[in-house]
C-alpha cells in the first residue's frame, strides 16, 4: 500500500488518489524551489478544491496540508502577500479577482515569490 495522503491532496509525479477519493475539482499548484521544503520537495501538488473553486479555496486546502507554506503566501487575515505573485492558467490573479479568482477544472496555479536584490 502507498502513502496515505491527507484528504484532498496528492503530491509529486507519482501521486495516488487521496483516501476517500476526494470530492471537488482537481487543480495543480506549481511550487517554486524556495518553497519546496514546505511540501517535502514536491515541485507540484494536486489538490481537490471544493466548489465553488477559487484561488483562496485552493490555498486553504494547500495550507491545511502544508501549514508552513501558508504564512509565506498569505498574512494572518488570509490576504495574499504583496511580494508573492499568483498566476491562474498564466494570468496574474491580481488583475482578475485576487483570492476570489474562479478556478476552472484542471486549472494550474503558479506561485512566484518576488526576488529582491541590490
Amino acid at each position: 500500500a502507498g502513502p496515505a495522503w491527507p484528504a484532498g491532496v496528492r503530491a509529486g509525479p507519482a501521486a495516488r488518489t487521496p483516501p476517500g477519493g476526494g470530492a471537488g475539482m482537481k487543480v495543480t499548484v506549481l511550487i517554486p524551489g524556495v518553497l519546496r521544503s514546505a511540501t517535502g520537495g514536491a515541485s507540484h501538488v494536486d489538490v481537490d478544491v471544493p466548489e465553488p473553486a477559487t484561488l483562496g479555496a485552493a490555498l486553504d486546502v494547500l495550507a491545511d496540508t502544508y501549514p508552513s507554506i501558508d504564512r509565506r503566501l498569505r498574512d494572518e487575515r488570509a490576504t495574499l502577500r504583496r511580494y508573492v505573485n499568483f498566476y491562474v492558467n498564466g494570468e496574474e490573479c491580481r488583475r482578475l479577482s485576487g483570492p476570489d479568482t474562479p478556478l476552472p477544472a484542471g486549472a494550474e496555479i503558479q506561485i512566484l515569490p518576488s526576488v529582491a536584490g541590490g
